[in-house]
């Protein structure tokens, strides 16, 4: 039998992940210290555990409804509007999914036909493009920039706007610059919005690991446009719950009703377990993520602070849990230098260029792991550059 001619292009001309890629290659090394995957270090807070611990124990194991959890959907809207002042109806505007990463799959194939253009600030989160492909779609890059804090600018945006646009994805707080934008910048993304139908998938999986004392703000929060964005979330980042694939989806009825429909051929529901354990995520785990927010915020400042005094120029991240710097000093491409890094110092990183062409000249680290592991691995890092910087010096001297 011959597959090549059965599998759909589409998918087969899709490149692997660029963070998995690297994680798999250091996963069989000794001694490799990994900062190439965004996992929290923390285990899911006890009494979260405990809760799916109770449901297993009671024998709620059956599905649940499609959108999930009336309880847990009634919980969402209550954690969205006490952290976001947005109104959601629990019965018909909020989805419960299999992480975030569904939602944004379910929504993208709710909006996109084939030949509509989808925008992406780039660097950016590694699903976005192959599933805008999958949907039929044609992903459509706008550059982010260090000097703009790697926010996308109204220019940018008004720049990449055409006729075939459907749909913006806003990937903020950012993986993997750390970038934020603030009320003041979604206002003026809002201005340009209004004069198009551009909806807005806002994937917010990161809003609660901000610093810096100001709160993350949805784009949906802005006036006139929570009827045109589908926001998207979930428990893995901030509530430490990546293993339990749970996320969630929320949007205007019209919208949410044919994403349902998606969902429920896909995937029938969430994981009962992981709905019941995320109750009380949602109205009882604001201090766990006071907690763990503040001690990485502790890994950020130091890790940017190392990196800086090894002449490595790195914009200081304003949320998630991941640096982006800058290696042009070595002289390297961002393949080769973590290459070269995992080879020499047993250290992993992932390439910028996974996150798009744009990322070139960047690697990207991520600190939600401990301190003494983050340390050790600055030191190895530290040497590697230094090298660079010594063999820099003895071709001069030549």
């Amino acid at each position: 039998m011959s597959y090549q001619i059965r599998i759909n292009k589409t998918l087969e001309n899709l490149k692997p992940s660029g963070i998995r890629r690297f994680f798999d290659i250091a996963a069989e090394m000794d001694d490799v210290i990994s900062l190439s995957i965004g996992e929290p270090d923390f285990s899911t807070p006890w009494h979260i555990r405990e809760e799916g611990i109770k449901s297993l124990q009671k024998g709620k194991t059956w599905y649940t409804p499609n959108s999930g959890l009336i309880r847990l959907r009634e919980s969402i809207a209550k954690y969205t509007e006490r952290h976001k002042g947005l109104s959601y109806d629990p019965k018909t505007e909020i989805l419960v999914t299999v992480g975030g990463s569904e939602a944004i799959d379910l929504g993208l194939r709710t909006l996109v036909e084939p030949g509509d253009e989808v925008l992406i600030p780039e660097p950016s989160f590694v699903c976005y493009s192959p599933l805008t492909l999958m949907a039929g779609g044609i992903p459509v890059p706008i550059v982010t920039k260090a000097e703009d804090s790697f926010r996308l600018t109204p220019e940018a945006l008004k720049n990449a706007i055409t006729p075939k646009t459907k749909v913006l994805i806003l990937p903020y707080p950012n993986n993997p610059t750390g970038g934020v934008m603030r009320r003041e910048h979604l206002v003026r993304i809002a201005e340009v919005l209004r004069e198009t139908d551009i909806f807005v998938i806002s994937d917010e999986i990161y809003g609660e690991l901000t610093y810096g004392g100001q709160p993350h703000v949805s784009i949906a929060s802005i006036d006139g446009m929570q009827e045109r964005t589908m926001l998207i979330s979930g428990f893995s980042k901030a509530f430490a719950m990546t293993g339990w694939r749970l996320g969630y989806a929320c949007g205007p009825k019209e919208l949410m009703k044919q994403v349902v429909k998606l969902h429920q051929y896909a995937l029938m529901c969430a994981p009962t377990t992981a709905q019941y354990a995320a109750i009380e995520a949602m109205e009882n785990g604001d201090g766990d993520v006071e907690y763990m927010r503040a001690e990485y915020d502790i890994r950020r400042r130091y890790i940017v602070d190392r990196l800086c005094k090894m002449g490595l120029k790195c914009f200081e991240p304003e949320g998630a849990f991941y640096v982006f710097p800058s290696i042009e000093i070595t002289g390297l491409s961002s393949e080769d230098f973590c290459h070269r890094l995992l080879r020499e110092k047993s250290v992993a990183v992932v390439p910028g260029t996974a996150f798009g062409d744009s990322g070139e000249g960047f690697v990207r680290i991520s600190y939600c792991y401990s301190l003494k592991h983050i340390t050790e691995a600055m030191d190895r890092i530290e040497d590697f550059v230094n090298n660079f910087r010594k063999g820099a010096c003895a071709a001069k001297q030549e």
